[in-house]
């Protein structure tokens, strides 16, 4: 137990690291506010001084609304937060310009604006939003001869949003790359967690690393929406057209890294399984898996480095032809983690650049520990 002299020491640390991670943290969102500082400042001087607008609040108001519900999605979520806001706007000037304002008008309007979001097929944020608008409107009187201008300024507003995601996008390009290195990163630590789990028959670990394979799948959500993000920017933005292969590459690598992460969680129930049973699984099989972990670091780095993950096939070949082999002592759990890490390898091939078929063919039939007699398929994808 740490002493009381050390505790000024620790507090110390820990204050560091507080400090650290807010000063990265401010570092992820500096890009993020300041497109906001600017979308407003520019919203704001298109309504004022390119339509005469004397008060366009709603100008700002849209622009850092649409650029901040839409951080990590920018274009098709800017186009939806503007519609619900402009939508909201509009419905709630036009009911406060006829009937005025009061709580029975503020009633009908939220509920209206929200009624017609949800017809036109908006999601739950679109529809949040235009109820939103709407009643700011509705208890907001326009001052004369302002009557609609409010629309028109959120019109402006979410338009110079979508214009700024579009041509700065917060979500710097690399950010994809990024992501899938780290979907990989974890994807080897579960592997080594799964080898220990093996190796010592711990069942609190075998849970825990279970659920952190279960958990895996929310960062393959974000990498989904990364993704589909910078696709959609270098498509839309004539200075950004030239990264479009490289962006369209990160998304190929989506379909082999959901299909490992499919074949980790199963491989980890029977680690679990295994532990809990006492199950024998040779140590040739787990060796596989703590090698199939080292391949999945190198794979990382060269991500990281923004490197094609070639590096890593050779590793991968080797490990497809050691699962080739049955060890007779192995019980169901160990089989079936052996199946697991095959098909492992052929997504993970095929991540690496490899056609299905030619990533296949480096993962040989299975044959029994000794006696050449060749069972089951030579593709276990």
């Amino acid at each position: 137990m740490p002493s009381a002299s050390d505790l000024p020491a620790r507090v110390a640390a820990r204050s560091r690291s507080e400090a650290r991670i807010r000063t990265d943290r401010l570092g992820s969102r500096l890009a993020f506010i300041v497109q906001c500082g600017f979308g407003a400042a520019l919203a704001w001087w298109a309504a004022r001084d390119l339509f005469a607008h004397a008060m366009p609040f709603f100008a700002p108001v849209t622009a850092i609304i649409t650029l901040g519900m839409s951080y990590g999605q920018r274009v098709r979520r800017a186009v939806e937060v503007m519609i619900g806001v402009a939508l909201g706007v509009l419905i709630g000037d036009l009911f406060s310009h006829v009937f005025g304002s009061g709580v029975l008008q503020l009633l009908f309007v939220v509920m209206v604006a929200m009624a017609i979001a949800s017809l036109v097929g908006a999601g739950l944020v679109l529809t949040i939003q235009a109820g939103v608008q709407a009643a700011i409107i509705t208890t907001l009187v326009a001052a004369p001869g302002q009557a609609f201008t409010r629309w028109l300024d959120a019109v402006i507003g979410g338009s110079v949003a979508l214009v700024i995601g579009v041509l700065v996008p917060a979500t710097g390009l690399q950010r994809p790359r990024q992501q899938a290195a780290r979907v990989v990163e974890e994807i080897s630590a579960i592997l080594r967690e799964s080898a220990t789990v093996i190796r010592t028959g711990d069942t609190a670990l075998a849970a825990r690393t279970l659920e952190r394979a279960r958990a895996s799948e929310s960062m393959l959500d974000e990498l989904r929406n990364l993704t589909s993000e910078g696709v959609a920017v270098v498509r839309l933005s004539p200075f950004r057209r030239r990264h479009l292969p490289g962006a369209q590459a990160i998304a190929d690598l989506l379909e082999p890294l959901d299909r490992t992460i499919r074949n980790l969680r199963v491989l980890v129930r029977r680690a679990s399984v295994g532990a809990r049973r006492h199950e024998v699984v040779p140590p040739a099989y787990v060796d596989l898996v703590q090698d199939l972990a080292q391949s999945c670091d190198d794979i990382a780095r060269e991500l990281h480095e923004r490197h094609q993950p070639v590096s890593a096939r050779a590793g991968l070949q080797r490990l497809g032809e050691r699962s080739a082999a049955i060890d007779p002592s192995s019980g169901l759990s160990g089989e079936v983690m052996r199946a697991q890490v095959r098909s492992m390898v052929v997504d993970l091939l095929v991540l690496t650049g490899l056609p299905l078929d030619e990533a296949g063919s480096y993962v040989p039939a299975s044959v029994r520990d000794g006696d050449g007699d060749e069972l089951g398929p030579a593709d276990p994808s």
